[in-house]
């Protein structure tokens, strides 16, 4: 016997078969409709491949296990994201609504679900597009020779470079405080950075122009912006395998550490990262179904998307470590040649005397037989696998890292202009999706006039979006963003996946959905789904949920901050966060995920209230 929770007037709410037929053959619905099929798969791509595949997943796989790492990431994508992708998938589909239709459809009680993916959507849009704004600067800054952030610029009397960037390093120094005029603390906003804020207005713009008519301009946008990334990634893979130190990098990133499994982490961080990389509760991806045919095959379209996405996961890393491995080998030559220049000075020896296949040999000599002349030298310890993994992180991964090797190429401008026009592209078809899960939201809640056209909800949406992201071209921007980032897309995208699983096996009921899978594929989904969505799935989020929020009680909250006046610089600083920063935490991530239980409340009371006035 199944667990099914009464849902009175579902089949009053929801179109009959025979009306999707009658609909379908006379193409009488008034919802917008794919062109092709590969507009729709490019835009599910898209989507789900965005910044984060250069950036975040290679340095996961750095810092969790490397190879190891991967494979759990590859095997979570089956049998964590794939399912829940596919319900997603499927219920847009047979449904034909966008994420708030969608849950009002099956009951009024669940349209919180709806809203909560809106919320996080919306959040997540503000800062994604403040990303796409720093791609947008460093676009523009490489249509000269040389690239800005290649030399340190001079002082004001122009004796000298300035001290902060000979301190730190031109690509540090040219982030931080020439893009970003980065201030020492999320409380000292430092005013704003007016080129931020013309790049964030040509930002929006971009968005407001493609998605000016919905998925009829955004999904002609596609065809470039889906497409050119994977061939500009081709360039740089061909490229970077040519480059001395390519190999050191991907051996770097593949060779597994299996103990790294025992940590609870690094299954949180997989777990978490599939859930990222899919766009799952995001609303998005319902909305994008609903403009299929009633009877397109929606799992064929899930199974093809996981294994593209996981593919497109391992390329990116590829790539981005062979561009790692020459400059962390650029840069462990450089301090190898430092010390023997010092050697040879510091002994008077003669020049060749002392090369890197000896200098190991050569410096324990000198060490042992004079070792406090060695002392009273400027030797560095050249650690290659240091050098490897530091500054992989997050934004550094592209504005500092990849800049710093892009310098060290013949012809670093072109270089440049490939790298960020492909981020751009990236960035831009991600977008899509995230608007998507907030326009068709709130034009289903009547935030809008009815008599509004699309045009006029796409340019108002994208007004009001821009001004609130000027909190993020303040100096203080960067960790505005960072605070986004760790808490807008974790927490509340975990509990939206749960209550969709439970509402959709539960309320809706499985052996209902599975009827709908029959209607519109052919036949019903094998045992693997049904397991997957009543067992392995939500016990999977449930376990990272926990995982999570442990983690998260056990640590204090800490921030990194470029401050020239900190003992670490020219590294970050951590410094703990103020205290009133955990209201902003609530707003992020509480309000979101709390829009499920809050609207159920509302809708109670609202029952309630009808039933005993009316």
């Amino acid at each position: 016997m199944r667990l099914l929770i009464p849902n009175p007037g579902l089949d009053n709410r929801i179109l009959s078969y025979e009306d999707l037929k009658r609909l379908e053959e006379e193409e009488a619905e008034d919802r917008p409709k794919w062109d092709n099929k590969a507009q729709y798969i490019l835009t599910c791509v898209g989507f789900c491949i965005g910044i984060s595949n250069v950036w975040r997943f290679p340095y996961l796989c750095q810092s969790n296990g490397g190879g190891a790492f991967m494979i759990l990431y590859l095997i979570l994508l089956v049998l964590e994201g794939m399912p829940l992708l596919l319900m997603e998938f499927a219920i847009g589909q047979r449904l034909r609504k966008g994420s708030v239709g969608v849950w009002r459809a099956i009951n009024p009680y669940l349209t919180g679900i709806g809203i909560g993916s809106m919320l996080v959507s919306f959040l997540i849009l503000l800062y994604y597009n403040t990303i796409i704004a720093w791609i947008m600067w460093y676009l523009f800054n490489s249509f000269q020779s040389p690239l800005p952030w290649s030399q340190c610029p001079l002082n004001d009397n122009g004796t000298g470079f300035v001290p902060e960037c000979q301190r730190s390093s031109t690509m540090d120094y040219y982030f931080y405080r020439v893009t970003l005029n980065t201030s020492t603390s999320i409380a000292e906003s430092g005013g704003i950075q007016w080129p931020i804020v013309v790049c964030l207005l040509t930002a929006w713009t971009v968005i407001c122009i493609c998605y000016i008519r919905g998925i009829s301009t955004s999904g002609k946008a596609v065809y470039v912006t889906a497409i050119l990334p994977y061939i500009v990634l081709a360039i740089f893979l061909i490229r970077g395998l040519t480059l001395k130190g390519s190999m050191a990098g991907l051996k770097h990133l593949f060779t597994p550490d299996v103990d790294k499994l025992t940590n609870p982490t690094t299954w949180l961080n997989a777990g978490a990262q599939v859930f990222y990389a899919f766009g799952l509760a995001w609303g998005g991806l319902i909305s994008f179904s609903s403009y299929n045919p009633v009877h397109n095959n929606c799992m064929r379209d899930a199974v093809m998307l996981t294994a593209v996405t996981g593919f497109t996961s391992v390329y990116a890393a590829t790539v981005t470590y062979t561009i790692i491995g020459f400059r962390a080998t650029e840069n462990y030559d450089n301090c190898m040649s430092n010390n023997i220049l010092t050697l040879l000075n510091g002994f008077d020896l003669p020049e060749d005397s002392i090369t890197i296949s000896n200098y190991e040999a050569a410096f324990n000599h000198l060490n042992s037989s004079f070792p406090d002349i060695v002392l009273g030298l400027d030797i560095k310890h050249c650690d290659m696998q240091k050098l490897l993994s530091e500054g992989v992180e997050g934004t550094g991964l592209a504005f500092i890292v990849f800049t710093e090797a892009i310098t060290k190429m013949p012809g670093s401008p072109a270089w440049s202009i490939l790298f960020f026009m492909m981020l751009l592209c990236l960035g831009i078809s991600s977008m899509f999706g995230t608007f998507e899960g907030v326009v068709v939201p709130l034009r289903d809640l009547n935030m809008f006039p009815k008599k509004w056209p699309q045009e006029a909800i796409t340019g108002v949406t994208c007004f009001i979006a821009f001004i609130i992201s000027l909190l993020f071209a303040q100096h203080s921007g960067i960790y505005w963003v960072t605070l986004f980032d760790n808490f807008a897309g974790s927490v509340p995208l975990l509990i939206i996946g749960v209550f969709e699983l439970f509402a959709v096996v539960y309320i809706y009921g499985i052996d209902r959905f599975n009827e709908d899978m029959e209607f519109m594929i052919g036949y019903k989904p094998s045992i693997f789904w049904q397991i997957s969505w009543r067992f392995t799935s939500p016990l999977v989020i449930l376990a990272i949920l926990v995982f999570y929020l442990v983690t998260l009680g056990q640590q204090e909250l800490t921030y990194l901050v470029w401050d020239p006046n900190s003992d670490e610089f020219p590294s970050l600083a951590s410094v703990p966060y103020p205290s009133w920063i955990h209201l902003i935490i609530f707003i992020l991530a509480g309000i979101p995920a709390l829009a499920v239980p809050a609207y159920t409340l509302y809708w109670l009371v609202l029952v309630n209230c009808r039933k005993k006035f009316f």
